[in-house]
């Protein structure tokens, strides 16, 4: 017969502390562990990231300002400045980005005053092309904007600089090539991922000749493009920020499986299939879905998939 180890016993206090800790209601708890993890020397970053992917992410904008610059080693102590005025002076990309900028009006708040959301667009202007310019080897895209806002409404203008510059140096390098090369590798793990899980929905897409540029934009924004609700993009950075970066297009992917029956339902032509998943419902379940890619990403891992989306590439 098993034995079972016995539980040593505790002091009053300790045991108090315990049967308080076990019956708190989940959200309580989280705050807590949060708490202890960010109090720990060194911070305790894997409890960090468990917190910013599990159930309800990390609960509240003060939480995500303490937890975001630690799950990307950014030394709070040691901000950027914030940029100069000359900033903008002969930037190659300037006209682009103040483009970009003016049209993003919808991803501000309801309700903010047009004169407070004159001031964060400016802002957000500058930190855009003070993180270029500090790194020429970076390339700026379209979609750039929508992740720089996400932070800027969250942390503040001179922890949004230190953010990017990690981000655009690692989970978004990617993208911000002199081409579109690598984006589009990242894109053909889609195809052999579904092909993994429900072969009949990658048949049906593969006849319909739709590819994969209907999620270009999720991916490239992290999603912030096409959800109109700030609370679900804040939920999904929080997860990415904690991830590998190729978790947003495991995130597309079971999108995509969720929908499944109303792609095989559509006409299998491109248009119809392209029109259907551009449209990106905003019921989605997210902490479904979040689970669901986690599990993805174990069954398979890029190292499992990396050979078929190079396969995917010499195909096209």
């Amino acid at each position: 017969m098993r034995k079972t180890r016995k539980r040593l016993p505790a002091s009053g206090s300790q045991a108090s502390v315990r049967r308080h800790e076990e019956h708190l209601p989940w959200k309580k708890q989280k705050l807590l562990d949060i708490h202890q993890a960010l109090n720990c020397d060194p911070v305790d970053i894997e409890t960090l990231r468990r917190a910013a992917a599990s159930e309800g992410g990390l609960l509240t904008d003060d939480i995500r300002r303490k937890v975001w610059p630690k799950l990307l080693s950014v030394n709070v102590y040691s901000l950027p400045a914030k940029p100069s005025k000359d900033v903008r002076e002969d930037h190659k990309d300037y006209r682009q980005v103040v483009l970009d900028v003016r049209r993003s009006m919808r991803r501000f708040p309801k309700g903010m005053r047009v004169d407070e959301r004159e001031v964060l667009q400016e802002q957000l202007i500058d930190i855009i092309l003070d993180v270029l310019r500090r790194n020429p080897q970076l390339h700026y895209y379209q979609g750039y904007h929508d992740l720089v806002v996400t932070f800027l409404l969250v942390v503040g203008e001179r922890m949004t600089i230190a953010i990017m510059e990690k981000l655009s140096n690692h989970h978004l390098r990617d993208f911000m090539d002199p081409t579109m090369d690598n984006t589009k590798h990242i894109l053909n793990y889609l195809m052999p991922i579904l092909e993994r899980v429900d072969r009949e929905l990658h048949d049906f897409m593969i006849r319909s000749e739709v590819g994969t540029i209907f999620a270009l934009s999720w991916l490239i924004t992290w999603y912030g493009y096409v959800l109109s609700d700030f609370r679900h993009v804040l939920r999904l950075y929080d997860f990415f920020l904690a991830s590998h970066p190729l978790m947003a297009i495991y995130f597309a992917a079971v999108i995509v499986l969720y929908r499944q029956k109303e792609v095989k339902s559509s006409e299998c032509d491109m248009a119809s299939v392209h029109h259907l998943l551009s449209q990106m419902p905003q019921d989605l379940p997210y902490e479904d879905l979040i689970g669901r890619a986690q599990k993805l990403f174990i069954s398979c891992p890029p190292s499992l998939m990396t050979q078929s989306a190079a396969l995917q590439s010499c195909n096209m």
